[in-house]
């Protein structure tokens, strides 16, 4: 197994023991039998399929169309490499999240990430089969380590799912940091540079009118900085009352997963007119 999954997997640990002590891992309010198929299976096709194939398939294509790129980009500087990381994995996956909550389509493979009423580090991979093959970063990464940014690219997504994994717990590792009064200012560069639990729990919010809800935007992943510099940040220092999607019907384990196949809950549809307006997480 290598190196970097097994930091990968200590995070996990960490912040699952975490939550297991704190906020019941396991045990999460309102949380459905739907909830543990979606996230188990999500997570389980992403890491043993879609993430391997993406990378087989990139590596073969260039090394039968481009095989003078291989390990090309090996001696370039340590920090363009991270520069070329973040631009070609983060900022591409910012823009890809913002999409789809734009194009309706492309929120029918993200949705199941945000029909979970509550946050834990259980939603981290929790999306439809199909949202990850048209994740650019993960084709853009792959092509970057068959052109020599194997080594980088590992610490890189060391330092990257460990920011995404605090930010999706619900054990909020930044709250009782904005209570120390001379760590503010540290805590003022910390939170427009990397995603947080606040800012990233108000991304997950329910409801449009409270004030700690920002579901049109806190779209970064690793570099909340990306929110800032396109106009879609929101700073609150606050949490969400509630989390999951509204004015939307319930999506059932299948539509969720596999979404177009399983299309929409039509026992729903006549709730779903009833509600009206726009669907609060599109």
């Amino acid at each position: 197994m290598p190196i970097y999954i097994w930091f990968i997997l200590g995070t996990f640990l960490v912040f699952g023991l975490l939550e297991l002590a704190l906020t019941g891992l396991f045990s999460k309010k309102d949380q459905t039998r739907d909830d543990a198929i979606v996230e188990i299976f999500g997570s389980v096709v992403l890491l043993a399929l879609t993430q391997p194939l993406i990378i087989l398939t990139t590596h073969f294509a260039l090394g039968s169309l481009a095989p003078q790129l291989a390990g090309v980009l090996s001696g370039i500087n340590i920090f363009l490499a991270i520069g070329l990381l973040l631009i070609f994995d983060d900022m591409t996956q910012y823009w890809l999240h913002r999409a789809s909550h734009t194009f309706p389509w492309l929120y029918n493979l993200h949705r199941a990430h945000h029909d979970a009423k509550y946050m834990s580090i259980r939603l981290v991979y929790r999306n439809n089969f199909f949202y990850y093959l048209f994740m650019p970063g993960i084709w853009f990464s792959a092509a970057l380590i068959y052109m020599g940014l194997g080594w980088v690219y590992v610490g890189y997504i060391i330092v990257k799912m460990a920011v995404i994994i605090g930010a999706h717990s619900d054990v909020a590792w930044d709250k009782p940091l904005y209570a120390i009064k001379w760590l503010s200012p540290v805590m003022w560069v910390v939170e427009r540079t990397i995603s947080t639990p606040s800012t990233h729990h108000a991304h997950h919010g329910r409801h449009k009118d409270d004030p700690a809800t920002n579901y049109k935007g806190n779209y970064g992943n690793l570099l909340f900085f990306w929110d800032v510099l396109f106009g879609t940040a929101k700073i609150t220092r606050k949490y969400p009352e509630s989390y999951g999607v509204e004015n939307l019907p319930k999506a059932k384990f299948t539509q969720q997963l596999a979404w177009p196949f399983f299309p929409e809950n039509k026992e729903f549809e006549e709730s779903d007119r009833a509600g009206g307006g726009e669907p609060a997480s599109v």
